[in-house]
């Protein structure tokens, strides 16, 4: 069992950044895919990227070129730099571990002025 902490949420105006952490309370070196998710209000809880094991990432069509998925697994965090923010990004942010089984983290709340 793993227990997953997201941070670094709030609110920043439009073309602003913001960095995700994801802090883990064990080994994150054992999960194949660690992600991030997220849900607007009124909307179903959506991907956004994953970073795999071996490095490999892939994102959401909505952010590729404005958000990088990274992992630390001597750190057991894992990140999500967001940069160009737009106010469609408004919502919770999740991360996820995912080895056979899915652990979720609370979230963390993002909110984009226009």
């Amino acid at each position: 069992q793993v227990q997953l902490v997201e941070s670094g949420g709030g609110l920043v105006q439009a073309g602003g950044s913001l960095r995700l952490s994801c802090a883990a309370s064990g080994s994150i070196a054992r999960f194949n895919v660690m992600a991030w998710y997220r849900q607007a209000p009124g909307k179903q809880r959506e991907w956004v990227a994953d970073v795999y094991k071996w490095g490999t990432t892939i994102y959401a069509d909505s952010v590729k070129g404005r958000f990088t998925i990274s992992r630390d697994n001597a750190e057991n965090t894992v990140y999500l730099q967001m940069n160009s923010l737009k106010p469609e990004d408004t919502a919770v942010y999740y991360c996820k571990a995912l080895s056979g089984i899915a652990y979720w983290g609370q979230g963390t709340q993002v909110t984009v002025s226009s």
